[in-house]
């Protein structure tokens, strides 16, 4: 585990929404938590939103948020709608709080929460619209854990999208990353419709088609220890589909 940066003031009082959908994730949430609460970030506020997961995270949920009633609220969505959507209804949500700044984040404990405030500083201090925890830039890593076919399908992913899209982004699929408010209004959470994993590519499309100045800084993903992933057959086939949809839907936006 890293020690987390410790930001000079103003910067260590920014209000930081981090959203952490769930799905199942009972075992991974209270340890995730824990860990966000403990980062020299005294104005974070963690917003979950889960799918009525079956596993009783939503409970678990509750009980974080009766705990730390000031720092944690809870979405119950009516049921298992994806990851996308579950992004978009949180990160709305967020902004309407008055988050100036807001961190996506897995729940399954792949994304060291002890990178935030060092991400956060990078933001900052730069010109940057959305700062991103990059498995693929110098100093990144995957666990060891993963399989050699988990690699494969992780690389050909983002130079398949690299290839259509030409976005100069080395993780395209990350989905842990911190943005500047404004920039999320910019982009417009009402035109986003991917769901799944592909969420994230179109939200890294738009920003740079907006002329947004995206950064990557090195993270190590770790394997979930607890849980199982959610990535389906149906959700591989929208990811692939997806970056020709992409540059057809939003060919007006931005840049030519």
């Amino acid at each position: 585990m890293i020690e987390p940066v410790q930001l000079p003031p103003p910067w260590c009082d920014a209000r930081v929404t981090v959203v952490v959908p769930t799905y199942n994730e009972a075992g991974n949430l209270p340890v995730l938590v824990e860990r966000l609460l403990a980062l020299p970030l005294p104005a974070l506020h963690i917003l979950i939103a889960d799918d009525n997961s079956p596993d009783g995270t939503g409970d678990v949920a509750d009980k974080l948020a009766t705990d730390h009633p000031e720092r944690i609220t809870v979405v119950h969505r009516p049921g298992k709608e994806g990851l996308g959507r579950a992004y978009v209804d949180g990160i709305g949500r967020a902004l309407d709080a008055g988050a100036d700044y807001v961190a996506q984040m897995d729940a399954d404990l792949s994304h060291p929460p002890e990178a935030l405030p060092g991400m956060l500083g990078t933001l900052l201090s730069t010109s940057a619209g959305v700062v991103i925890g990059s498995r693929y830039v110098p100093g990144g890593q995957l666990d060891e854990a993963w399989p050699l076919y988990r690699r494969a399908l992780s690389g050909w992913a983002n130079f398949y999208v690299h290839s259509l899209l030409r976005v100069r982004i080395r993780d395209l699929t990350a989905g842990f990353k911190i943005w500047r408010s404004d920039v999320l209004r910019d982009i417009d959470l009402g035109r986003v419709q991917s769901n799944g994993y592909s969420f994230q590519v179109e939200m890294h499309y738009l920003a740079t088609r907006l002329g947004h100045t995206v950064l990557e800084v090195p993270i190590r993903f770790a394997d979930r220890l607890d849980g199982t992933s959610k990535m389906t057959t149906a959700t591989k086939v929208e990811s692939a589909l997806m970056p020709f949809r992409l540059r057809s839907k939003h060919r007006g936006v931005g840049r030519d």
